[in-house]
């Protein structure tokens, strides 16, 4: 069976290669979630700084490793750098097992930042490189969708599996064996196909000596950024939320699993709501977020703080597989990858400065409530909405 790329057409084992590589962005850190609260116990000599280094370090990691990874790509076989990266990723599932000291789950996290930063923009820069037009965005969303699917089942499956042993999360992390085996499917050389006799003249004049449009580029990194940052106060915060409601914390988890599978929704009908949408698309989806929050705020009731959860995540799962492409525009074509890099590490700062930020403003403005973080969302994602509206040529 072929799928049309819009230049031609490639087998469907080669979508699926690359859909397990968009799978695999999901899974650093799944497997440590489920045991944290028992670490003390595993390992009663353990210190905070070592568990909070054994949840956090894969995170830390894979930022430069992105950005290593995005301009290695313009020099190395890109086929050769994934498997590198794959084969990182997976021997951290295999030492994970076998791991029975912190100090050794602490250097495999380690290596498992570095796996996983190595494949992130080429999980998105191999759609960039074989698709192209509105092919290109469909094939954007179907893999957004994917990894977020891909994180509520592996997050459902390593809580199973951490009640019956504390080694058995990591499982998941031998995954990108599988991504190794379907590379064979990929062509024998991504790199610098290419060649810079093949780009237009104008398109070179646009870009700059740089072969990137800077400018459009930050704005990107700097939109996607922001939306990261506004709807993941869900996943950190809303446990503490709803606790300070009266509600049943232990809720809070099938309300960030309605969440990601929110976000996973748009992917499949991508191309249909940009059709509707058109150029508004943006100052929607920060309205559909500011209207979350607000619902969440408002609301004492389980089914309608369900609903903006639902709200925040429908639109952050239009945003996120549009950025993509977008970036895939502001770049000449053996730069692609690296730009997407820059775009990609923003999801990743985005999460580890947001309890920061929250902080920040909570002790600016005294304040010890629960409800503060979605307060500040709010507010942000509706000053967001305004600018966006002004910018009559936003062109993210």
């Amino acid at each position: 069976m072929k799928v049309q790329t819009g230049q031609g057409t490639i087998p469907l084992i080669t979508l699926v290669g690359i859909f397990s590589i968009s799978a695999l962005n999901a899974l650093p850190g799944l497997a440590v979630s489920p045991i944290l609260g028992d670490l003390n116990k595993i390992f009663p000599s353990a210190t905070d700084l070592e568990i909070q280094m054994l949840s956090s370090l894969p995170s830390l990691l894979i930022i430069p490793f992105i950005l290593l990874s995005g301009k290695l790509t313009e020099k190395v076989n890109n086929l050769l750098l994934l498997q590198i990266g794959l084969a990182l990723f997976g021997a951290s599932g295999i030492l994970y097992l076998l791991s029975d000291k912190m100090w050794q789950l602490i250097a495999v996290s380690a290596m498992l930042g570095m796996g996983s930063g190595l494949i992130v923009p080429l999980s998105t820069g191999l759609i960039s490189r074989y698709f192209v037009g509105s092919y290109r965005t469909k094939q954007f969303g179907y893999s957004s969708a994917i990894t977020n699917i891909t994180l509520v089942l592996a997050t459902t499956l390593t809580g199973y599996l951490a009640e019956v042993n504390w080694h058995l999360p990591f499982l998941v992390y031998l995954f990108p064996f599988v991504s190794v085996f379907l590379t064979r499917y990929l062509k024998k050389d991504l790199s610098g196909y290419h060649s810079s006799d093949d780009i237009p003249a104008e398109t070179v004049r646009e870009m700059g000596k740089r072969g990137i449009n800077v400018k459009a580029l930050v704005k990107l990194m700097a939109f996607y950024g922001l939306a990261t940052y506004l709807v993941i106060i869900i996943s950190f915060n809303l446990p503490f939320l709803m606790e300070e409601y009266g509600l049943s914390s232990g809720r809070a988890g099938i309300l960030i699993s309605l969440f990601f599978l929110a976000i996973m929704a748009p992917g499949f009908v991508l191309n249909k709501i940009v059709q509707v949408l058109g150029r508004r698309i943006y100052m929607v989806c920060l309205l559909m977020i500011a209207c979350g929050m607000g619902i969440i705020l408002l609301s004492r009731s389980e089914i309608l703080i369900a609903l903006g959860c639902i709200l925040n995540g429908l639109s952050y799962g239009i945003i996120q597989p549009l950025i993509y492409d977008k970036t895939s525009d502001v770049a000449v074509p053996h730069k692609v990858m690296l730009a997407l890099a820059f775009v990609m590490a923003m999801n990743y700062v985005a999460i580890l400065l947001c309890p920061f930020i929250v902080d920040a403003f909570q002790n600016l403005f005294h304040s010890h409530s629960q409800t503060f973080a979605f307060w500040l969302n709010l507010m942000v994602a509706l000053m967001g909405m305004f600018i966006v509206m002004k910018q009559e040529k936003l062109s993210l």
